[in-house]
């Protein structure tokens, strides 16, 4: 009777030794936190992260990702300054960003979408649908240095006159109202949002994409950054994390509609119409030809900098191979 009870006894333990081991519960190993700061409001560019959380991806990486919504000077500056560890910014805009005496010590880690999205629309035939169209109507700008001489070069390279087009500081909070109520003439727009937005409520719009009139436009935006100084002291951290964030976009390549409906599960605020439209549009533009999801091309990111340190749009010029690693990347 001893030793049946010494049997049972040992057979317990084991068993129990058994299914601890194997609950795979995270809960029960530290995860490393790391803040991931967004560039604007939940959206579509941003949807293999949300499916990399909701799928657990990160966790299994052993890292616990807090989402939070940018500051007003931008993800750039708290990514920097390690408050946050990972963020959304675009080439265009990072380029201030890593040229002159204060340049902020930032690396672009991966690209989100492999090619530039963005371009002008406008109501459909009223001669907009190449650049040289925009010659008297009014543009809602920025009044960025780099968004104007983009289109000052797109319209003279087709035969126009920038000094034609009138410049309106813009007020535009949506694009399809924008057009509707012919407040404006034309917009900068990336399309897989709000070009997918004029389709969906009906809108017939004309418009042309930046990389498709100049090759210099084709360049990476959004992308995801990160601090420099923590990808000197935790390169495994950080390359544990873009294996997750690949997962993510991998499964929105993959599943778009399933992904879209993730997204609209964090973000109940979205349209839930709008966000699988745009979801299917992206599904094969994030990673298109590359040989991976995240690939950051030297010659194109060399060649839109170049032009930039030509244009004298940067307080400095940025040496060729500044401000992007594919170092991190699975």
């Amino acid at each position: 009777m001893r030793k049946k009870i010494l049997i049972f006894f040992m057979t317990t333990v084991m068993a129990l030794s058994l299914v601890a081991c194997g609950s795979g519960k995270k809960e029960d190993k530290d995860l490393e936190k790391v803040t991931f700061v967004l560039d604007w409001t939940p959206n579509t560019n941003h949807t293999g992260l949300y499916v990399a959380q909701a799928k657990g991806y990160f966790e299994e990486a052993g890292i616990e990702v807090e989402i939070v919504q940018p500051p007003e000077d931008g993800a750039e500056v708290l990514v920097a300054s390690g408050r946050a560890q990972f963020g959304v910014s675009f080439q265009d805009s990072m380029a201030p960003a890593l040229a002159g005496e204060e340049a902020l010590p930032i690396t672009a880690v991966a690209s989100i979408i492999q090619h530039n999205t963005s371009g002008i629309i406008s109501r459909k035939g009223e001669g907009m649908h190449t650049p040289k169209g925009m010659e008297g109507n009014r543009y809602a700008t920025w009044n960025g240095p780099i968004e104007l001489a983009t289109l000052q070069q797109v319209i003279e390279s087709d035969g126009g006159d920038f000094e034609k087009v009138k410049l309106n500081p813009s007020t535009v909070t949506d694009e399809v109202s924008a057009l509707k109520t012919k407040s404006v003439d034309a917009i900068w727009i990336f399309y897989a949002w709000a070009g997918v937005k004029t389709e969906l409520e009906g809108l017939e719009t004309d418009y042309f994409a930046f990389a498709d009139m100049d090759p210099v436009f084709d360049y990476y935006t959004p992308v995801v950054i990160s601090g420099n100084k923590f990808l000197q002291e935790k390169p495994e951290t950080a390359k544990a994390f873009l294996r997750a964030l690949t997962k993510g976009y991998q499964f929105a390549m993959e599943h778009p509609e399933q992904a879209a409906e993730i997204l609209c599960k964090a973000a109940p605020e979205l349209d839930l119409e709008l966000v699988k439209a745009s979801q299917m549009y992206l599904a094969d533009k994030y990673q298109a030809e590359a040989e991976q999801w995240g690939y950051i091309d030297a010659t194109r990111w060399n060649h839109f900098y170049n032009w930039l340190n030509e244009k004298e749009l940067v307080e400095k010029d940025i040496p060729e191979n500044t401000g992007f690693s594919n170092e991190y990347l699975p």
